[in-house]
């Protein structure tokens, strides 16, 4: 039997763009709104995320709308003490699970966990084989579209061999003993962690053998700061590198010397750019890993050996390779958020998804105008990975928030938003930075701009 839920959203996937969404679309409409999700709580991936996982930016850059992530506060102590905190992922988990009791408390929103929606506007739960169906009128969102890959629900993207130790990210915090070396495989931030958690731990940088098969470039983590001045500088500093930038390699290492982008190796030029954060204490952390492995993907590991397209690299026997490679972000086609038959969730402040999937709820719940004028005003944006990937995101995110920036409504919205990287809230303080910064951009966004496309133009593979 199917029982039947009234609904005017069905939101599939719980994860950080799902709950921005329905979050919105909440506060700001009447609408009735289903979550389902295949886990059994929301909070998506950081369900399932490793341990010693942080949010690489600001908390109060992630979350929802309608509640502050964290404290807003400056970390005191440590390595990072003057900059914004980051929140660890219990709190993150805890923090979506009384997103999920505010909203469910409004009436307004059903939540079905450990559930699929198997088409034809039908719920699945896969505790009960209960059946639940929402009615024609009632849109889909798809959350899912770009949900990450995480190691610790991939296999490792290479073949395994008899005798040889391979455990995924999660399950190094439960060694019972320690091997004589470690194999780190991965470029990206869940490569990074493992590595500054095993220093931590006391590892010998010497014991630690890292696979890169691309080096990554890193957004410095000190200008990434929900400080109005500090981001718009950041901006300021991008949109004048890419005006005079000559190559794609050429606004990178710009970036570089205005201290926006760092690199592990200042001997190797990268050519990765999903472009994390990283502080500067990290950075010195992972410069004393010497045993850098650049021979690409990784075949084959087998006891005492990692297989290579092009040969081999030997490693101790009882070497641990510890698989960091899942798809942490997702490059499929860029569509339409709004279509006739579904709201594809998809970045478009970029490098924000959590703000991206607010206003997308914000437009959704305060326009009755036809699904072209939402697309209009709501771009999506991709994500980085090439370099040129890196150049086009910026654009494209830079040109949604012109369009959506320009509706007093949504402008007035996003700037009381701590999701919004780029807000200046009303009352903000001037100051010799700040308008250091406005001048900056009003000087070269329009040349830095016009730079960004023709460097992420999709035929520029670099």
């Amino acid at each position: 039997m199917t029982r039947a839920v009234e609904a005017d959203y069905l939101v599939v996937g719980a994860g950080a763009m799902g709950m921005a969404f329905a979050d919105a679309v909440i506060d700001h409409s009447d609408a009735r709104v289903v979550m389902v999700d295949r886990r059994h709580g929301v909070g998506g991936h950081w369900l399932e995320a490793y341990p010693f996982v942080r949010l690489h930016q600001s908390s109060a850059f992630y979350g929802v709308a309608s509640t502050l992530l964290g404290g807003g506060t400056l970390q005191s102590s440590g390595p990072e003490a003057g900059l914004q905190e980051r929140a660890t992922q219990p709190e993150i988990t805890a923090y979506y699970a009384r997103v999920l009791d505010r909203m469910v408390q409004t009436g307004r929103l059903e939540f079905f966990p450990n559930s699929d929606h198997v088409g034809e506007r039908t719920i699945v739960s896969r505790i009960s084989r209960d059946r639940f169906r929402v009615p024609e009128s009632c849109r889909i969102v798809d959350a899912r579209y770009l949900a990450p890959g995480i190691p610790a629900e991939q296999p490792p993207p290479f073949d395994v061999g008899d005798g040889a130790r391979v455990l995924p990210v999660n399950d190094v915090v439960r060694l019972d003993e320690a091997p004589s070396e470690y194999v780190v495989v991965g470029s990206g931030k869940t490569a990074t962690d493992t590595c500054i958690w095993l220093l931590a731990r006391g590892v010998d940088p010497d014991s630690i053998c890292w696979v890169r098969p691309r080096d990554p470039w890193m957004l410095n983590r000190a200008r990434v700061q929900p400080d109005p001045a500090i981001f718009l500088g950041l901006a300021a500093d991008i949109m004048q590198a890419a005006a005079s930038s000559s190559t794609v390699e050429d606004l990178f290492l710009r970036m570089e010397d205005a201290d926006v982008m760092m690199r592990i190796d200042p001997s190797v030029v990268p050519t990765m750019a999903k472009a994390p954060t990283l502080a500067g204490w990290e950075l010195e952390q992972l410069r004393t890993i010497e045993n850098v492995v650049r021979r690409g993907h990784i075949r084959r590991v087998d006891r005492g050996r990692l297989r290579f397209a092009d040969g081999s690299v030997r490693v101790a026997d009882d070497a641990l390779v510890v698989h960091c490679a899942a798809d942490g972000l997702k490059q499929p086609p860029l569509v339409p958020v709004w279509r006739p038959d579904v709201i594809t969730l998809q970045p478009i402040r970029a490098g924000f998804p959590s703000f991206g999937a607010a206003v997308t709820g914000y437009v959704e719940a305060t326009r009755t105008d036809d699904d072209d004028e939402k697309n209009r005003l709501c771009p999506p944006s991709n994500y980085g990975n090439s370099r040129a990937d890196w150049a086009r995101m910026f654009f494209r995110g830079t040109q949604a928030t012109m369009s959506y920036s320009a509706e007093p409504d949504i402008k007035a919205w996003a700037d009381g938003v701590a999701l919004n990287p780029s807000r200046v809230p009303a009352g903000y303080p001037a100051s010799p930075a700040l308008d250091d910064a406005r001048e900056r951009l009003a000087t070269h966004t329009t040349a830095g701009m016009a730079r960004l496309a023709e460097l992420g133009a999709p035929t520029d593979m670099q």
